[in-house]
């Protein structure tokens, strides 16, 4: 039902409430607080203390207004007083109040009791309710119990959305409730229409509690069941069986120039157990920064090759593209597999022949040797599939798997882009190298199979990790000059840049009582804003190179890298660090994945503070890749504690996989995924850190999965999931 339908509200909250995503009954009363002020305790007035918040109850003795020598400011003064004594109450800029209060009334009175510069206590502008005549509900909103206070709005304060939610709950009709009532009885969880009112208006902190874990369970459930429901989709979609010949596969692995890790042949047999069946795989493979994932992937790029298949491997750069596209003529060179692979961005086509050779092709030429079927392993950006600066995507002959790097899922968009010219579907396998903490695992990543890669190579030495003050650049600086002048080179990375940080932040101030919660997600940044972004950072690392170049590092040879240069810039740049013809590089973030260059042992970054901690730890990656000691200098001006914090985790954590989870603690949920667009409602997405609701709720959609596969005997469960699927969107 609409709100606007509902005599008195049009007029009056209408307007706020829109502003807050409140347009219907519905949406009104799924808007729930996020923590509660007490004042159930009702004080004598010769009790209180200094700071307390307490509720008094007493007659009006005494009312005033007046004005400040500020144009309009009004101060609205009273004097309660019960058989204990009295206390003076103040009000600024509230002057209706002065017409509500009369002297005589009774009320209830709610606040915080404060110290005037004379000594005496009086009550900071308390919340306060008339006392009701015999005949009237006596419930209380806003005094005397625990009080709700909601996310709120300018001209909407948690006092109005009180007001508009007490009554409603009283007269709304009974909501369905549909999570089945042996889920409900086995999870301890309160019926829908119970939970409502104990989320709203708690006789105690515990149903507040309960309540709040009834709306958190039953988004997971949804959830967990939506992942049940894409597993048995995708079992039903046909693929390439692509066996494999255990014999032949270690010989191969034996011709590698090092020995794989535990953890890749382990993940390697998992990938090619998935991709013998006749169902599509959809597994992901995570690792460390480092770990080797790139082998792994085209060692099962190799087996597919060998069944006569094809490969679509697709990085998120053209430099990382052109790495991967190195790194698979390495492997296919010392394993003597005939196999022909091809490169193709927008910057040009290179084609790797069976016989080892390279060479430089027109695109067209390289478009027509995979639609025959002639090049067995494509790589390139995620425009393979989309088409490259107007180009119609390619065209497979049989492609089998499509490997796609730095992204944790293949998104339904490039699904259906690859499905338009398939008949069968391909293999699906996605790493990432920013790992994905246990309870995202078992929920948001829930449809996926996920592999792990645990340890790095052997002989890694660990990457020294310091946070630099101002105070200590200079000391820094020569520090970098001494590497530089033993042979090795350095990476420097500018601050990120955000047209939006200046905007200011409406914040709720915090309570005694609070619910677990995380941080606002952020709304995914806009065209204009990502190009105004682009812009900024680009002027961001050209003053860097210049004051590096002129004024720190005058004696040294550098180079600089950003996003707005070209694709044969982009290359040239990369090619003069390589060959060590650079000693440093200044660039933005183009470097966070992927590149490796082996001499570079110093990662230096500028404004470590404006970046999240994966792209730290993805940054720091980049060196650490030789035989020599690296380190990671994080740079910082800011004298926040909280800064300071996040940057000391990924100074203190040992691996990826640490940091994922001190990451996950420190932002929450909604931030660690950087996605405010998932279609996960709020509350359940502040759940994600609660292991033991993640389980529960995992264990429920198992148990009716396995009864009720179609939902056919709920019906009101399977409505609820179709409208759940028509929001969710986890790309």
């Amino acid at each position: 039902m609409p709100l606007d339908a509902i005599p008195g509200i049009a007029q009056k909250f209408s307007k706020y409430l829109k502003k807050l995503g409140i347009e219907t009954v519905r949406d009104l009363l799924w808007h729930f607080p996020t923590r509660y002020e007490d004042f159930t305790q009702i004080r004598k007035i010769a009790e209180l203390e200094p700071g307390e918040q307490a509720t008094v109850q007493g007659t009006v003795e005494e009312v005033n207004l007046r004005r400040t020598w500020r144009k309009n400011f009004t101060i609205v003064e009273a004097v309660i007083g019960d058989e204990s004594g009295n206390i003076k109450a103040i009000w600024f800029n509230q002057p209706y109040v002065a017409n509500s209060l009369r002297v005589g009334r009774e009320a209830n009175f709610a606040g915080k009791v404060s110290v005037s510069q004379e000594g005496d206590l009086y009550l900071n502008n308390p919340a306060y309710e008339l006392a009701r005549r015999a005949s009237e509900d006596q419930e209380t909103r806003h005094t005397a119990r625990l009080v709700p206070i909601y996310p709120e709005t300018r001209g909407l304060t948690s006092k109005g959305i009180r007001f508009l939610v007490q009554p409603i709950l009283k007269n709304v009709e009974t909501v369905p409730e549909w999570i089945p009532a042996d889920i409900l009885k086995n999870q301890a969880l309160p019926e829908v229409n119970d939970a409502l009112i104990a989320i709203h208006f708690p006789a105690e902190i515990e149903d507040a509690m309960r309540a709040r874990n009834r709306f958190a369970f039953e988004d997971l459930f949804l959830l967990q069941l939506w992942n049940v429901g894409q597993k048995l989709k995708l079992k039903e979609e046909h693929a390439r069986a692509i066996k494999h010949d255990v014999l032949w596969l270690k010989t191969i692995v034996e011709k590698l120039p090092f020995e794989l890790t535990l953890s890749q042949k382990k993940s390697l047999w998992e990938i090619l157990k998935d991709v013998e069946k006749p169902t599509p795989m959809n597994r992901l493979l995570q690792g460390d920064v480092g770990s080797g994932k790139t082998v792994v992937a085209a060692l099962a790029g190799i087996v597919a090759a060998e069944h006569g298949f094809q490969t679509a491997f697709m990085a998120p750069t053209e430099i990382l593209a052109r790495q991967h596209f190195e790194t698979l003529k390495k492997i296919l060179k010392g394993v003597g597999v005939a196999c022909e692979a091809g490169l193709l961005t927008s910057g040009g086509a290179k084609l790797f022949y069976q016989d080892g050779l390279e060479a430089d092709i027109p695109k067209k030429e390289l478009r027509e040797h995979i639609g025959r079927g002639e090049v067995k392993i494509v790589i390139g950006t995620h425009a393979l599939i989309s088409g490259i600066n107007h180009e119609p995507a390619l065209a497979f002959k049989d492609l089998a798997l499509v490997i796609v790097d730095e992204q944790h899922r293949f998104g339904v968009k490039q699904r259906q882009a690859l499905l338009a010219n398939q008949k069968l579907v391909p293999h699906f396998l996605s790493m990432s190298a920013t790992p994905i903490p246990r309870t995202l695992m078992m929920t948001v990543f829930g449809d996926l199979d996920i592999s792990t890669i645990t340890e790095l190579p052997a002989g890694r030495k660990p990457i020294e990790t310091k946070v630099v003050p101002p105070e200590e650049r200079t000391k820094t600086y020569e520090f970098i000059r001494e590497e530089v002048k033993k042979g090795r080179q350095v990476f420097v990375i500018c601050p990120r840049i955000d047209p939006s940080q200046t905007d200011a932040d409406n914040t709720l101030t915090s309570a005694n009582i609070k619910l677990p919660h995380g941080p606002a997600v952020s709304p995914r940044m806009s065209a204009s804003r990502q190009r105004q972004s682009a812009i900024l950072e680009l002027k961001s690392v050209k003053e860097e190179y210049e004051r590096l170049s002129k004024k720190v590092f005058p004696d040294l040879r550098l180079g600089i890298l950003h996003g707005q240069l070209k694709s044969k810039e982009k290359e040239r740049a990369m090619e003069e660090f390589a060959t060590g013809n650079i000693d440093v590089l200044v660039s933005t973030s183009v470097v966070e994945v992927g590149v490796d260059i082996k001499n570079a042992t110093v990662m230096m970054i500028e404004g470590s503070d404006r970046f999240g901690l994966a792209q730290l730890y993805q940054f720091r990656g980049r060196v650490g890749r030789g035989e020599h000691q690296s380190h990671c200098f994080l740079f910082t001006d800011s004298k926040g504690t909280s800064t300071h914090a996040r940057l000391k985790a990924i100074v203190e954590a040992k691996n990826g996989f640490e940091l994922a989870e001190k990451d996950l603690k420190i932002r929450g949920p909604g931030q660690f995924l950087g996605e405010s667009q998932s279609g996960i409602p709020d509350i359940a997405m502040r759940a994600l850190a609660n292991v033991e609701l993640v389980k529960s709720s995992r264990d429920a959609a198992a148990q009716i999965t396995h009864a009720d596969p179609t939902l056919k005997a709920h019906p009101l469960l399977k409505t609820r999931m179709e409208a759940f699927q028509r929001n969710i969107h986890l790309e």
